[in-house]
């Protein structure tokens, strides 16, 4: 079964440093990390101590408020540092790796026989659970929860994202165990946005939908607003499309197997380098990149708009299928309002001439100005494809007025779906960071 969503609304931002369509084994990292950060709204408890022998899938704290959540290890190995920020507060747990892992086993079921009980005890003890994350507030999902309806997003429209068809070509068989598992979790559909010509558009179980558009069409907060949209007391899960086929492969195999298909993108990334390498989830950057300046060059896990900013021996993150690296934002132009004094960056109203000069562009970290007044504009609306109002519910965030974000639509956003206000408002806002913390107050005021 199939339906159809065109996306009108939006901006696709061409950038130089696509990858080519060539997958390779990244070097196995020596260390690796799982970090607490990742999971938002996750208060970790550990389990295991430094010193400890740890079998990939075994956990290795869980989450204090919901215990059956746990989070485990990646790889087989030795906790070698747990290192904790302000007020003891812990930012990674760090696993010396062995030359080869060795994997809790937790038996192969048959799908077609288990019981949504079985199948949501086998998640949680895998450690397979925090790949689930909920909607409204874009958080790991509650393990009492069922929800009405299940998503996840296979068509890619994030700048110099990977390329969700290609990473999972070799998984079609996993991918359909894991929507076979979390079809029997919802009270609802399991829904699947994918590309026009994508090779996931045969899913059974499932209710594909063709999505078309620009930029934020392939975010999972659209394609839940089009298809069934999220209402007070409702609770919606999005599950990521590469993370579909883990779990389906924990079903098929009985192990947490926590491989990451990586893109290696941007225009600071050498032509030859650029390719989609597999690897682990919370390998270490190095093992992509190697001794970048990072004075010059900004390393973002994940892509230009929504993604983390790492340094040299940091750790990828959790979520991540992307590694783009830009230039620093370091100088600035002289008179730098005027339009041909600009590099062809992609404008949505047209004043840096990209429009003239075509093509693919090379942009950097810098802002082109500073934060000011907001000024109603209408350029919001144009580039967020959903029935609500942008700057209003913006602005009902940063006053706190729990009402008045209900009301504008707070339950169907996530930070991701602002990032092209982030990118295109003439206030500078920090869209993403404002909606988070609105997300934040009602999690605190609402539950």
């Amino acid at each position: 079964m199939s339906k159809d969503i065109r996306v009108r609304r939006g901006l696709d931002l061409k950038l130089e440093g696509d990858a080519d369509k060539t997958i390779v084994d990244a070097p196995r990292s020596a260390v690796y990390a799982i970090k607490p950060s990742d999971f938002h709204a996750v208060v970790p408890k550990l389990i295991l101590k430094e010193g400890a022998k740890v079998k990939a899938g075994e956990p290795v704290f869980y989450s204090k408020y919901d215990e059956p959540v746990k989070f485990v290890s990646p790889v087989s190995g030795t906790i070698s540092e747990i290192v904790r920020g302000a007020k003891r507060r812990i930012l990674e747990v760090r696993i010396q790796a062995d030359a080869t892992s060795e994997y809790v086993d937790h038996g192969t079921i048959d799908l077609a026989t288990a019981d949504a009980a079985t199948i949501k005890t086998t998640l949680l003890e895998s450690g397979c659970w925090p790949f689930i994350i909920q909607r409204p507030y874009d958080i790991v999902a509650n393990s009492e929860d069922t929800p009405k309806s299940i998503f996840i997003s296979a068509y890619t429209t994030a700048p110099l994202a990977g390329d969700v068809d290609f990473i999972t070509a070799d998984k079609k068989e996993a991918f359909q165990a894991g929507v076979d598992a979390l079809s029997k979790l919802t009270s609802g559909k399991v829904h699947v946005g994918v590309g026009t010509d994508s090779a996931l558009g045969t899913i059974n179980n499932a209710v594909v939908h063709k999505v078309k558009g620009p930029h934020p069409a392939g975010n999972v907060g659209i394609q839940i607003h089009k298809i069934d949209p999220i209402n007070f007391g409702e609770k919606v899960w999005v599950v990521g499309a590469e993370d579909v086929a883990t779990i389906g492969n924990l079903f098929l195999t009985g192990k947490f197997l926590a491989q990451r298909t990586v893109a290696l993108v941007g225009s600071e990334v050498s032509p030859a380098n650029r390719k989609y390498y597999r690897t682990i989830i919370g390998a270490n950057v190095d093992t992509l990149v190697k001794d970048v300046n990072t004075t010059e060059t900004r390393i973002i896990s994940g892509d230009v708009l929504t993604g983390d900013k790492l340094d040299n021996g940091q750790f990828l993150n959790y979520y991540s299928n992307t590694l783009t690296l830009i230039p620093e934002g370091n100088e600035y132009a002289l008179l730098g309002w005027l339009p041909f004094t600009r590099n062809n960056i992609p404008s949505i109203s047209g004043t840096s001439l990209s429009w003239l000069k075509g093509g693919k562009s090379k942009v950097d970290t810098n802002l082109n100005g500073e934060e000011r007044a907001l000024v109603v504009t209408g350029e919001m609306e144009e580039v967020l494809p959903m029935d609500i109002y942008p700057m209003q519910l913006i602005k009902a965030c940063m006053a706190g007025d729990i009402e008045k974000m209900e009301n504008l639509g707070i339950y169907e956003v996530a930070p991701e779906d602002f990032a092209l206000v982030d990118y295109i408002n003439t206030s500078k806002l920090e869209a993403q960071e404002v909606i988070r913390l609105g997300l934040d107050l009602m999690i605190t005021e609402v539950g």
